[in-house]
């Protein structure tokens, strides 16, 4: 029962308890036993308890029907002394109807009581003693939450009055947590947030919605400093679900909320570098990285902001800028070195703003003149721009009532020790002037800004090394060779992209062959370009052996994976604590092909490069189906040689990647446009060079390029002689007889005495020291070649003939006679050939008597 209200006449009226009384969770039941013992009658609560129904239960043992088996011999002489009239409380297992084990225990009360005829009979009282437990255990708990708990805790009545508060409120608002019942919000809050926070409070309360966080400022009593907290309410039901008030739990967040604020400005600095870092240095160029800083820094930083360079900085001086002020200023009172001014932007007008700063022409005078961008001019020396030159370290300078500037950061751009420039920022009158923060903030924006712009002067110094070396590498003007006619382009890519290892070179060789080479070192830079020269350096070398062009790769391959050998074994020693050490791995590709004019066939072999293209007349162009092996400096696969005949007047074309492949094009598409660039191979070659430059799409500088084209013209047959010889010693006669009878054809009669004696030195050799059948060939093109061919694989050796010798001479007599000479390994064999210069060319020096004499 609640409460016991009078009604108007004076009479009491019982009220019934409201929903979500004390009954409701303590779980009360009854029932009653007759004289004879049994259940007589069963409440409701009874049925719900133990799940059995009144019909059931009544005229029922309830010893018999609810309790275990080996307790009810007890459970008899409790219900005899109950009916006898003695009372009893205590507690009692019980078991559902139907089941053995037990179900529940019940604190039971036992009051006897009499009959309408005086027999003796008894009310019993059940509480479920699991839901006495649950009770306590929740009352305990909810104690200890509400007055244990280290967070503000308020509980509201519906009226929105304070109903309780525990200690921790009480601590801070003052007083013992029973003086503050009956309060409501604006006891605590000034006006606004006690509005606020009722408004809340009544939402909670009509709609059941919590709110979380609710942020309220407001000064303690007695307190100055004001202090934020967050609030958290949550509407209050009882055990039937009706509301009874609202919760409130608040916690001071004013820690919370400085550091936040202070978090959210460190993630604005974060956030600006952030993209000070992703935007600036993108380009490698000094100019634009200077822009980039004050596309960065304005408006999000300041409104007004400008760089200077050092002038020697911009016209590429090798001596780093330094730190200017002392040996490198001009005079003590000359002030700064020469700077440019690169960049500025404004968020609040369009004019250079004016500053302290010396005329160019006058460094020593004082001034207020704008400085326009690309305008050098230098710092006075008792300025304080001149002074963050000198010690690196950062000015800020106060504007004056008539500056547009309230406040400047004058930051010098440092690298690696180096300053290399002066950055201001200036924040306009208006604006708040710059923090401690900000002066960090203004010197990492610098220093980002002085690495890349640091970084761009070296990558432009290193590039154009690069580029000096790359080209110095390449053959030089237009190659020549017999047999073709010859067109190359070499095209570096922009300054924005690094030095590649694209080269190709033009060879040759003995007996008026050729070899075209072209390749492709994987990667960019110095580096790159250091690789590349090393290799083509290789491919001259072991194409002066005249060694198959298969045979050249396996060697070029073999150097290449040298270069990634292990380093010295000092170096070694000195990084033993970092343990084994590489130098840069080379990976190139190439294709290296040996033209023979005289059989005008050509000896392909590829590690991994494009395949040559072939366009024969009055035919559309083709790749060559030239097996492409692996790259050189792979290493662990041999390389496959494919000769082709090409006919007169044929195109060969060599190229490397950057020609026919880019970002936006796919390989195959530029390979077919390259092909389609060469229908019309009979025009002079210089214009299918241009072209085929001028309709493809190479990628606007991405990489390289190198395109070497050939078209096969071949020696005629009448500017050949071949003759076979037998092995007998008439043969050296007859190769005399046979040379004097061609040369007399070639109208070379001036060269016959020459080719007559150095002829019959090699047959004589040949015959001596060499085996099978001898064949001897003359050549003439450009200059004048002879060889002799037989089948012994032994090399010829020049030696130095001592004075007692009677032979041993012959080969001294070709060297020095003919302008070159060698021998080569053939597949059946060994070729040994010398050279001569044709009579209207160049010539060579005729030997002199002493030198003659000196052979013998």
């Amino acid at each position: 029962m609640s409460e016991i209200p009078e009604t108007a006449s004076g009479g009491v009226v019982w009220q019934s308890s409201p929903p979500g009384s004390i009954y409701d969770y303590i779980r009360v039941a009854s029932f009653s036993i007759g004289p004879d013992g049994l259940v007589e009658q069963w409440s409701r609560r009874a049925v719900d308890l133990f799940g059995v129904t009144a019909e059931e239960a009544r005229g029922k043992d309830p010893v018999e029907v609810f309790m275990p088996a080996d307790l009810r011999e007890r459970g008899h002489r409790r219900v005899k002394e109950i009916l006898d009239g003695k009372e009893w409380t205590g507690l009692v297992p019980f078991r559902v109807p139907g089941e053995e084990r037990p179900h529940g225990v019940a604190e039971m009360y036992v009051m006897p009581t009499e009959t309408e005829t005086g027999e003796r009979a008894a009310l019993c009282i059940v509480v479920d003693v699991r839901a006495l437990r649950r009770i306590e255990t929740d009352l305990a708990a909810s104690q200890a939450i509400f007055g244990q708990s280290p967070f503000g805790f308020l509980l509201f009545d519906t009226d929105l009055t304070v109903r309780r508060a525990n200690r921790r409120f009480a601590t801070v608002f003052g007083g013992d947590a029973d003086d503050h019942r009956g309060r409501t919000v604006h006891d605590y809050l000034g006006r606004a947030e006690a509005d606020r926070m009722t408004s809340a409070l009544r939402k909670v309360l009509e709609t059941g919605e919590s709110v979380t966080d609710l942020r309220i400022v407001g000064a303690a009593p007695g307190a100055r400093d004001r202090r934020h907290w967050s609030i958290n309410l949550y509407r209050v039901h009882s055990g039937s679900g009706h509301p009874i008030g609202v919760a409130g739990l608040g916690i001071d967040v004013t820690r919370r909320h400085n550091a936040a604020r202070e978090a959210a400005s460190a993630r604005r600095n974060l956030a600006l570098l952030n993209q000070a870092g992703a935007r600036i240095g993108n380009t490698l160029d000094l100019e634009a990285t200077a822009r980039e800083l004050l596309d960065v820094a304005v408006p999000g930083f300041c409104d007004l902001a400008s760089v200077d360079l050092y002038q020697g900085l911009l016209t590429g001086d090798e001596a780093p800028p330094g730190r200017w002020g002392s040996s490198h200023d001009v005079g003590y009172g000359a002030g700064s070195a020469e700077l440019r001014r690169v960049a500025f932007a404004s968020a609040v007008s369009d004019t250079p703003r004016r500053t302290d700063e010396g005329h160019a022409s006058d460094p020593g005078r004082p001034g207020t003149v704008p400085i326009e961008v690309g305008a050098v001019h230098r710092y006075p020396f008792n300025s304080p721009y001149a002074g963050a030159l000198r010690t690196g370290r950062i000015r800020t300078v106060h504007g004056d009532d008539g500056d547009l500037a309230r406040s400047t950061l004058v930051v010098p751009m440092t690298a690696h020790d180096t300053v290399v420039g002066l950055v201001q920022f200036s924040r306009a009158k208006g604006s708040e002037p710059f923090g401690e923060r900000d002066r960090a903030l203004a010197v990492e924006l610098a220093a980002r800004a002085a690495v890349c712009i640091d970084n761009a002067r070296l990558y432009r110094r290193e590039h154009e090394r690069a580029l000096i070396l790359q080209r110095s590498l390449l053959p030089p003007g237009d190659p020549e060779a017999a047999g073709l006619d010859i067109a190359c382009r070499y095209l570096p890519g922009t300054d924005a992209t690094e030095v590649g290892g694209d080269w190709f070179d033009v060879i040759e060789l003995p007996g008026h062959r050729t070899a075209l080479v072209i390749g492709d070192v994987m990667g960019r830079g110095l580096r790159a370009a250091v690789a590349m020269g090393e290799l083509r350096t290789a491919v001259r070398t072991l194409a002066q052996l005249d060694l198959e062009p298969a045979e050249v790769l396996s060697h070029l391959d073999e150097i290449a994976r040298g270069l990634g050998a292990p380093i010295g074994t000092q170096q070694s020693r000195a990084h033993k604590n970092r343990g084994p050490e590489l130098s840069e791995v080379y990976l190139a590709t190439c294709v290296y092909a040996v033209y023979d004019p005289v059989t005008r066939r050509c000896t392909f072999a590829n590690a991994g490069h494009l395949p040559p293209v072939l366009v024969e007349p009055g035919e559309e162009a083709l790749l060559l189906d030239v097996p492409p092996g692996m790259p050189l400096g792979v290493g662990g696969e041999p390389f496959e040689e494919v000769e082709v005949e090409i006919p007169e007047g044929a195109l060969l074309a060599l190229y490397t990647d950057g020609l026919v492949e880019s970002r936006d094009h796919p390989l195959d598409e530029g390979l077919s446009a390259f092909r389609r660039a060469l229908t019309d191979p009979s025009r002079p070659l210089e214009d299918v060079c241009d072209r085929v430059l001028g309709s493809l799409n190479t990628g606007h500088g991405e990489d390289d390029i190198a395109l070497l084209m050939a078209r096969v013209q071949g020696l005629p047959a009448e500017a050949v002689g071949d003759w076979r010889l037998p092995r007998e010693p008439r043969s050296v006669g007859r190769a005399r007889e046979l040379a004097r009878a061609q040369l007399a054809a070639w109208d070379l009669e001036p060269l016959v005495d020459t080719v007559e004696l150095l002829v019959s030195e090699l047959v004589t050799n040949a015959l001596r020291y060499g085996e099978g059948e001898i064949r001897l060939r003359l050549l003439r093109d450009r200059t004048l070649v002879c060889e002799v061919w037989d089948a012994g694989l032994v090399q010829p050796r020049r030696r130095r003939a001592k004075d007692t010798d009677e032979g041993g001479r012959g080969l001294q007599l070709v060297g020095l006679l003919s302008s070159s000479w060698g021998s080569r390994r053939t597949p059946r064999g060994k070729t040994v050939w010398f050279e001569l210069a044709l009579p209207d060319g160049e010539g060579t020096t005729e030997p002199t008597v002493e030198q003659l004499l000196s052979m013998f």
